[in-house]
């Protein structure tokens, strides 16, 4: 099972599979190097990034996450503020410091090196970390790879088999059908089952505060978004727009100026605002990606300040709800931009938060499973294409349109019986077919589509 505090994790923009994972992954290289009982010997170390990494790692802030990986910083602790100036504060000095080990000589091209030539092994998003002693002896040499969704795991486990959980959970569902047959046989809701397993991981009240927690990084981060101004950072000179745009629809609510399609307009700036913060590297909640992130939240925000009914209650139902769904992705095909292209990261976003809106307004099992097969279905085949390897074009505004087809999938699902031809595992394995033909330089390469001809336009 994937669980909620896997699916949605706090940490910063802007890319959870080229700045969360690798600081993880650097993270976790210096925790090794202290178990194995070397950091003392340490003189240097070594980080190249392979594939797309290192083909659009700059623009997706993945050599600042290595270096704040290295110096013991992770995802869902470090300050945003002051993430930059300690990044800045090491290549001014050209030291770095190893966590709470020794401080060793840090200087880009030297000690960190993108490698867009050797090919990756096993995934698309591939680090090699070394530390050599004093001599150029090789102390510790590890090989992560950052799978998608903040997700990393060491190169030789790279399409193996989850390992078997100690704790058994109640519904073990590894497919759409088997998650409908758990719930016809029990008579629960989706989001009543995804709860009982978590119970069997882990206290209630340590869930609805990772839950609570969750919903309130996702507000905040909206909120942050809707009153932030000023350029983004990555040389494209995008200036952020949701500030703007959302004075305005402000300003014709209070004319009376109501408009039938007001709603969607909010949905769309509550997505922006969210992916304009991620951009800028800030505070943003894994939901299932960084690049995808304003889906989720905004359409939780419309459940919230634009549904009938809307309560505490509701707002745990989308989140379990919309985990059970991303879980069945995750598994089943992936969430990675660089090994499937944006409709595992936007699309499957969709899905997971047409699912959650369905099920916050009271539709049964059959009902949400159609939902998310709705939303997933009419992003297959969506491309990766950053233009400058920034999440920026077209990720942004791609974030607001995954929203409003969340909607338009949850109501569509609600209006019907649940029946449908197409199941949700048959998109998820069509999702997954589609991903592999899809050519590599549409997956997160920006070596395709929009990344190149936007230039040549």
């Amino acid at each position: 099972m994937i669980s909620v505090f896997e699916l949605f994790k706090i940490g910063i923009g802007p890319s959870s599979s080229h700045t969360v994972g690798p600081m993880k992954a650097a993270h976790a290289f210096v925790v090794h190097l202290a178990d194995a009982g070397v950091m003392g010997e340490v003189a240097s170390v070594r980080v190249d990034l392979f594939g797309s990494l290192a083909w659009t790692g700059r623009g997706h802030a993945t050599d600042k996450a290595v270096i704040l990986g290295l110096a013991g910083e992770l995802p869902e602790t470090v300050d945003p503020d002051r993430a930059d100036a300690i990044v800045a504060e090491i290549a001014s000095r050209g030291r770095l410091r190893l966590g709470n080990g020794p401080g060793v000589p840090f200087v880009e091209g030297t000690h960190l090196v993108f490698d867009g030539v050797t090919e990756c092994l096993k995934h698309p998003n591939t680090l090699a970390f070394t530390a050599f002693d004093a001599a150029g002896n090789t102390l510790l040499g590890e090989r992560w790879c950052s799978v998608g969704g903040g997700f990393v795991v060491p190169e030789d486990e790279v399409g193996a088999p989850p390992p078997a959980s100690a704790v058994a959970v109640p519904y073990d569902f590894r497919s759409g059908r088997q998650l409908l047959e758990f719930g016809e046989a029990s008579g629960l809701s989706i989001a009543a089952m995804v709860m009982a397993n978590e119970l069997a991981l882990r206290p209630a009240d340590e869930i609805e505060t990772h839950l609570a927690r969750v919903i309130d990084t996702m507000m905040l981060c909206v909120d942050r978004g809707l009153a932030a101004e000023g350029e983004l950072p990555g040389g494209l000179s995008v200036k952020r727009r949701a500030r703007r745009i959302h004075e305005k629809v402000e300003a014709g609510r209070g004319r009376n100026l109501k408009r039938a399609h007001e709603p969607m307009d909010y949905v769309s700036v509550f997505a922006i605002a969210v992916n304009e913060e991620n951009a800028a590297g800030g505070r943003v909640v894994t939901a299932p990606t960084n690049g995808a992130a304003g889906v989720v939240p905004a359409v939780l925000r419309y459940y919230r300040d634009f549904c009938e009914g809307a309560d505490a209650a509701g707002l745990r139902t989308f989140l379990l709800t919309a985990t059970a769904i991303g879980g069945l992705f995750k598994m089943n095909a992936s969430i990675s931009g660089a090994e499937v292209g944006c409709q595992g990261e936007v699309g499957v976003a969709c899905s997971m938060a047409a699912a959650g809106l369905a099920a916050a307004l009271g539709g049964s099992n059959a009902q949400i499973e159609n939902a998310a097969e709705i939303g997933m279905e009419h992003h297959l085949g969506m491309t990766c294409d950053p233009v400058g390897g920034l999440v920026q074009i077209p990720c942004i505004e791609r974030n607001a349109f995954g929203g409003i087809k969340a909607i338009n999938a949850a109501s569509l699902a609600l209006h019907g019986d649940g029946q449908h031809i197409v199941s949700l595992d048959k998109v998820i394995a069509t999702m997954r077919q589609t991903g592999l033909d899809m050519q590599s330089k549409y997956k997160e390469t920006s070596l395709g589509g929009l990344a190149v001809n936007l230039v040549e336009c």
